[in-house]
């Protein structure tokens, strides 16, 4: 079998793990981990130890969807105490790390009192020296900045903490990501290796290009079971490359909507992908759906709109890594806790072209331009950049890309509209009524958050109303409602579960409606479709 060329299944997928716990942003950036590690996952597992089946029950309650429990069998006590030891272990330098986060956050909130800070340098714990800078801002507020290219440069980031999970997937339901992890078992084989290995890259060409199983020998496990088990992941048939047809779009502008925040927009000069989370053609497909076989053969342009972990998708990015010319994001804080830069995060996860855009920078592309657009709202009033919609402009028509923008001050939109123009078509989220402050970083949190305090701030989206101004002030002719992480493959990264009388489908439904009143093309967008501009 090793010399018969092989093409890799198109429902074989990756799953990339970093301590075991399926990767996004904040388990990339050395500081957010460490955080992580110690007031997400130690809890998470210890909570389990101590209550397997009360995990077992709360993942069967549709209503506890997206929260804190394993979703494991009740008898996997002894699998995640063996996992909590050895995190204890192996982990030990990164609790400590956020451990002195704490103490150091605790030591300015005492002794910084808008007087000068240098006496504080020799009080630092010692995890942290040389790797941050203190400062105030013009109100006398102490603030922390890490120095983020140190700290990959450090012992607290430690690539063989990398690795992956390839297995074949027959249906979209996973647990969910953010509170199980993944336990090695008989349906997927497990590896310790680094993001940025090209093995990843070359396996995942034989999505398109037959190679012998040679070719990915350094993947080739050498039990006997888990090999016949990776052979299993090769097919001699040929996919379906439905994408590769670029070059017959003439002057026209196409998109496909792949579901959520994901949009592929091409002319016969070239291909933007936004948030690229892609899915599979699985069994008893219920939900049309565009897979891996409707991509091009190259992706000149993966374009992300924000670092939360249903938009910067490691497992679709790795996967397309070997097709992305280039990938556009936001230009972080730099070095705030809460908003680690998305550049580093790519760049130590083998992307190659990394570039960085601010608001209302332009980047040339050919036939148009790509512009950050203003994003507010959707971070709990956390003070992050490291995030943008998108204005896209090619063969004279623009398209505007507004991912989960909260329109808190409508004159922004009038102020791209007059500089940039209006915008053709318009796609908007409406999250509208979003998880609280904790429920993404509360393990960032070095102090407790007063409950009404979180319930009050959270991760929203425009309503009605807002929509409604934004459609108004960029005079679009086309509104499209997006990311709104209905489909079915989402709920593993999303833990979204809508009903009719959800708040984002009841707004939604009123600005689609309103839209069509007006004489304007809306859909609220589900699965599939194909916008000709």
């Amino acid at each position: 079998m090793s010399n018969e060329s092989l093409y890799l299944k198109p429902n074989a997928y990756i799953e990339p793990l970093i301590n075991q716990w399926y990767a996004w942003p904040l388990l990339v950036a050395p500081h957010t981990l460490a955080m992580v590690i110690a007031n997400l996952h130690l809890k998470i597992m210890e909570s389990y130890i101590k209550s397997p089946m009360m995990h077992a029950n709360a993942v069967k309650n549709p209503k506890m969807l997206g929260g804190p429990f394993i979703d494991l069998p009740g008898n996997q006590a002894a699998v995640i105490r063996d996992l909590m030891e050895k995190t204890k272990t192996e982990q030990a330098h990164m609790i400590r790390f956020a451990e002195a986060v704490k103490e150091l956050d605790s030591l300015l909130s005492s002794e910084a009192k808008g007087y000068t800070l240098i006496h504080l340098y020799d009080k630092l714990p010692q995890e942290l020296r040389g790797y941050i800078e203190l400062g105030y801002d013009l109100n006398n507020q102490p603030s922390i900045r890490f120095l983020e290219r140190m700290l990959y440069r450090s012992p607290y980031y430690r690539e063989e903490n990398q690795g992956f999970a390839l297995s074949l997937t027959e249906r979209d339901y996973r647990p969910f990501v953010l509170s199980t992890p993944r336990i090695p078992g008989p349906k997927s084989v497990h590896y310790s290796m680094p993001f940025r290995s090209e093995a990843i890259d070359r396996l995942f060409s034989m999505r398109e290009t037959p190679q012998p199983l040679d070719y990915v020998a350094d993947l080739i496990p050498e039990d006997a079971e888990q090999r016949a088990f990776f052979e299993s992941l090769f097919t001699t048939e040929a996919p379906d490359t439905r994408g590769h047809d670029r070059d017959s779009l003439g002057d026209q502008v196409r998109i496909k909507y792949f579901g959520h925040a994901v949009l592929l927009i091409e002319t016969k000069d070239v291909s933007i992908l936004t948030d690229p989370l892609v899915s599979y053609d699985v069994e008893n497909n219920e939900v049309p759906r565009f897979t891996y076989e409707d991509l091009p053969e190259t992706i000149d342009y993966a374009v992300i709109t924000h670092s939360h972990q249903d938009h910067v998708m490691f497992e679709t990015l790795l996967q397309l890594r070997q097709k992305i010319k280039c990938i556009v994001v936001p230009k972080c804080n730099g070095g705030s806790l809460q908003d680690p830069s998305l550049k580093l995060v790519l760049e130590h996860t083998g992307f190659k072209n990394v570039v960085e855009l601010e608001e209302m920078e332009t980047l040339p592309l050919p036939g148009g331009s790509l512009t950050g657009m203003p994003f507010f709202g959707e971070h709990a009033d956390l003070h992050i950049r490291s995030k943008l919609g998108y204005y896209i402009k090619l063969n004279d028509k623009t398209i505007a890309c507004a991912a989960d923008s909260n329109n808190l001050s409508p004159e922004i939109f009038e102020y791209v509209r007059e500089h940039l123009g209006s915008a053709d078509y318009m796609f908007l989220g409406m999250e509208c009524q979003g998880a609280p402050l904790s429920w993404l970083y509360g393990p960032l949190l070095t102090k407790p958050l007063e409950r009404k305090m979180d319930q009050s701030r959270r991760f929203d989206g425009s309503d009605c109303l807002k929509g409604m101004e934004m459609v108004d002030s960029l005079k679009s002719k086309s509104v499209y409602v997006y990311a709104m992480g209905q489909e079915p493959w989402l709920t593993f990264i999303s833990s979204l579960r809508y009903t009719s009388e959800s708040k984002p489908i009841v707004e939604s439904n009123k600005l689609v409606e309103e839209c069509r009143r007006r004489g304007l093309e809306s859909e609220r967008l589900f699965g599939k479709k194909v916008i000709s501009v």
